[in-house]
C-alpha cells in the first residue's frame, strides 16, 4: 500500500499562504528550516501511522508566532492556527484544538510532555540535529540576533548554548525512540567536551557564514 500523503489543495494553500512568511525570519528559522521541519514531521507521521495532514499543518504553522516575542512564539504559533478560518475547510475543531497543542508543545526548552503523538511529531520535526546543522544555526542565530558581539563573544555565546541545550544535562528532549535525532544527539554529545574539536567546527562554520 503507499504511504498517505497530504491533500493537494491543502497543500497548496499552506505552499501559497502560510510558508512564505517564513522568508522575514531569521537565518535559523527560514524557509529553509520549515521545509526540512515538515519533510521530517511527514517521515514521522507515516511511519508511527497517525494522520499526515495533520502533522504537515501542526509543522507549517509551528514557528509562525516568531512575527511576536520570541519567548512566547509557540503559544502565538498555536493562536494563530486556531484563528486560522481556513483551516476549517479540511479539519474539525477538535482537530484544530489538537494540532494547536502540538505547536504549543513544539519548544525544546519545554518541561511539559507533548499532549499528544501530534506534539510529539512536531517537537521531535522541529529538533534538526544533524550536528553540522545544529553549529551551524547557532552561530547564524547568534549573528543575526547579537550583531554586537566580536568574533571571541558569539564563540562563547555558541559554547554556552550548545551545553546548556545538547549536553547530557540539557534540555533538550527527544518524544519519538528510534528516530535518527538519537545518532545526532549522540554525535554532537560526544563533540561537546572536545573544545579543541568543538571550536574547529565554529572556525570553519563561522568563517563561512560571516565572508
Amino acid at each position: 500500500m503507499p504511504a498517505p500523503t497530504v491533500q493537494l489543495d491543502l497543500m497548496e494553500f499552506v505552499e501559497q499562504n502560510i510558508l512564505p512568511r517564513y522568508n522575514q525570519f531569521d537565518r535559523a528559522h527560514n524557509m529553509a528550516h520549515i521545509l526540512r521541519v515538515i519533510k521530517r514531521a511527514l517521515t514521522l507521521a507515516e511511519k508511527i501511522g497517525a494522520d499526515v495532514n495533520m502533522a504537515y499543518v501542526a509543522a507549517a504553522y509551528h514557528d509562525l508566532g516568531l512575527e511576536g516575542p520570541r519567548a512566547i512564539h509557540h503559544i502565538t504559533s498555536g493562536k494563530i492556527l486556531m484563528a486560522d478560518q481556513r483551516l476549517r475547510k479540511w479539519f474539525s475543531k477538535e482537530q484544530l484544538v489538537t494540532m494547536k497543542e502540538a505547536v504549543e508543545d513544539h519548544r525544546a526548552s519545554s518541561s511539559r510532555t507533548p499532549r499528544s503523538i501530534y506534539g510529539r511529531i512536531t517537537a521531535e520535526a522541529d529538533r534538526d540535529l544533524e550536528p553540522e546543522v545544529v553549529f551551524r544555526r547557532t552561530i547564524q542565530y547568534g549573528i543575526t540576533n547579537y550583531p554586537e558581539l566580536g568574533k571571541e563573544a558569539q564563540w562563547e555565546r555558541f559554547e554556552r548554548h550548545l551545553n546548556e541545550k545538547y549536553s547530557t544535562a540539557g534540555y533538550i528532549k527527544l518524544w519519538i525512540p528510534g528516530s535518527i535525532n538519537e545518532q545526532y544527539l549522540n554525535e554532537i554529545r560526544n563533540i561537546l567536551p572536545n573544545k579543541t574539536l568543538l571550536r574547529q567546527w565554529f572556525e570553519r562554520l563561522f568563517a563561512e557564514e560571516t565572508p
